[in-house]
């Protein structure tokens, strides 16, 4: 029984940190963004000093993903394990925290501990934190049974692989797009049918009779029977995967239809200022040759003045229309980001490293 305690804690918590590792790996700056959010929190219950993590935040999260990964490798092969289950616990008190006040406070509705591909309640996530916590623990106490499997040259040069190929998995993610992506704007979904819920609620009713409780579907009109109380059975099928996307224009005009419409080359930008100029002659070459063939135009959430100073600095002659910052973050995650909609359809979303062709454009809305 020790044996099987011993194995199955291993197993466990290793293989869960490097799955977990893997998912964040997959889109670092989702991680970013969360943390972002984790930070804003902080600084406004504890205090403004919190800001000064925020510019940081892509790399904080970064290095917490590739220790993340390499935990879960060392653990596998029991690499020093003295140290290892140190820093683990220390990681897993950390992460067990920001799960907790996220859940008893309600301030991050989303820990992000899977990223976008398994969504957690904050207090699934403090749950599975508090089993993660009580293996990890029976690692700590009973280290001294776990020898190392390779030797000490063989341990370190594991040790070494998995971290050279977790760094650079997490760059190219962030040089490039999610290798997968698991969000409601992700290539071949219909946006207007992300806005729509899978299924009509469905509303059981509960009356009672003569000292009986009846639950019915339907709505019971006889008044022999008298109204309790109601619930919806499928309440976890009745939201939009996208409640929020909505585009306006300067002046306030809804352009959220338009986007929809026909052949659309958006230019995601959620914050101008913070936009990488680099490949800008690139993008603006782009729309001038698809100018006539395919509707080009800007998105942000960064003001007025800011943008019209930005479009004129880069020579961009496209109008540009706003949108909430979070969204547009989900959109794509690049500043600034290029996708291609047809009819309200994801044809292609682009990091700005990888800006195409004009020629690639038409090729894909034929």
């Amino acid at each position: 029984m020790q044996r099987f305690i011993d194995l199955f804690s291993k197993f466990f918590v290793g293989g869960l940190f490097i799955f977990s590792g893997l998912i964040k790996l997959n889109d670092p700056v989702g991680t970013e963004i969360k943390l972002e959010e984790y930070f804003e929190v902080f600084a406004s219950d504890f205090g403004s000093f919190f800001h000064l993590f925020m510019p940081w935040a892509l790399e904080i999260g970064f290095i917490l993903i590739v220790l993340e990964v390499v935990l879960g490798v060392a653990i596998l092969i029991n690499w020093r394990m003295s140290l290892t289950t140190v820093v683990l616990v220390g990681l897993l008190t950390f992460f067990t925290f920001l799960t907790f006040y996220s859940a008893y406070f309600n301030k991050v509705t989303d820990c992000g501990c899977f990223g976008d591909a398994i969504k957690l309640t904050p207090w699934e996530s403090f749950w599975k934190d508090i089993v993660l916590m009580i293996f990890s623990l029976h690692l700590f106490w009973h280290r001294r049974r776990f020898t190392d499997i390779l030797r000490t040259r063989e341990g370190y040069a594991v040790i070494v692989v998995a971290l050279v190929i977790a760094v650079y998995l997490g760059v190219y993610a962030i040089r490039h797009l999610p290798f997968i992506d698991f969000r409601a704007y992700r290539v071949g979904n219909h946006i207007p049918s992300q806005m729509l819920p899978p299924e009509q609620p469905v509303i059981e009713y509960l009356f009672s009779r003569n000292g009986e409780e009846i639950a019915s579907k339907d709505f019971i009109t006889d008044t022999t029977y008298t109204y309790v109380s109601s619930r919806i059975l499928n309440e976890d099928r009745i939201k939009p995967k996208i409640t929020d996307y909505a585009v306006s224009s300067p002046e306030g005009e809804d352009k959220t239809a338009y986007t929809f419409e026909g052949n659309r080359l958006m230019i995601v930008m959620y914050d101008v200022q913070k936009a990488n100029p680099a490949k800008m002659a690139e993008i603006r070459a782009l729309t001038r040759a698809l100018d006539g063939q395919v509707d080009c135009f800007i998105l942000t959430s960064s003001g007025y003045e800011q943008a019209e100073a930005f479009r004129h600095e880069y020579q961009l002659a496209i109008p540009f229309y706003l949108a909430d910052a979070t969204v547009l973050k989900t959109i794509i995650r690049a500043n600034p980001g290029i996708c291609l909609w047809k009819g309200g359809t994801v044809l292609a979303n682009w990091h700005y490293n990888d800006a195409p062709e004009a020629a690639e454009v038409l090729r894909l809305i034929r």
